[in-house]
């Protein structure tokens, strides 16, 4: 059964930060649900990873600047889908993208620039060693956010 919001809750600004996966876009209905529910500013935030860890073989150094271009060109193709379907819910929408080698830094400093009142983002179904010692950006994003955080479970995690 979904536990309701308390009445005296308000949310002003909801961030929804996104890589622009599947499993990542199917948080933003309830994004855009609750931007709708309470009258909310969505901004939306793509970072582009810059911690690529192939810039060098064997001392040959190797160009990244069709990666990271790549990798532009997807946060904004994210970033206008994002747009367009808060267009069609009615809801204003400030899309950015931010560069960056740690992601989860630059989100959390994002939603204090902002002065985020809720995030709402996607799980992701890393396990095992990986998980471990690294932790999600998800993950991270709980534990040190100002904000309260929204996690909503995506891509069919929990399947062995």
């Amino acid at each position: 059964m979904p536990r309701s919001v308390p009445e005296s809750t308000v949310y002003e600004t909801i961030l929804f930060p996104t890589d622009g996966s599947d499993a990542s876009l199917e948080s933003l209905d309830h994004a855009l649900e609750l931007a709708g529910t309470y009258d909310a500013t969505l901004h939306v935030l793509y970072v582009v990873d810059t911690s690529y860890p192939y810039g060098d073989f064997d001392g040959v150094g190797v160009d990244l600047t069709p990666v990271f271009e790549a990798l532009r060109e997807e946060g904004e193709r994210t970033i206008e889908t994002v747009e367009e379907r808060a267009g069609e819910a009615g809801v204003d929408v400030v899309g950015t993208t931010r560069e960056d080698s740690v992601v989860h830094r630059t989100i959390l400093e994002y939603a204090d620039e902002v002065d985020a009142d809720l995030i709402v983002m996607g799980t992701h179904g890393r396990r095992g060693l990986n998980r471990w010692l690294l932790g999600s950006v998800t993950e991270r994003i709980v534990r040190a956010a100002n904000a309260p955080v929204m996690t909503v479970r995506t891509g069919g995690e929990g399947e062995d």
